[in-house]
């Protein structure tokens, strides 16, 4: 009875998780969105470029000698 319990709790548990996250999604602005995800890609650009040269640097220098 107490496993039973305990699986209808969690189960709330991530319905109501879901349930906020989709929440979210319907009431953002689609312009907000739009730009949040721009902002994340320009991060993540930017971190590629960053692991791209490091990548490029450490090559080098292993095969320099």
């Amino acid at each position: 009875m107490a496993n039973n319990v305990g699986k209808a709790v969690a189960t709330l548990l991530i319905g109501a998780a879901v349930g906020a996250a989709v929440g979210y999604v319907i009431a953002t602005d689609s312009e907000k969105r739009n730009e949040q995800l721009d902002s994340i890609k320009d991060k993540l650009n930017q971190l590629k470029g960053r692991l791209t040269k490091k990548a490029k640097d450490i090559e080098e220098e292993i095969f320099q000698d």
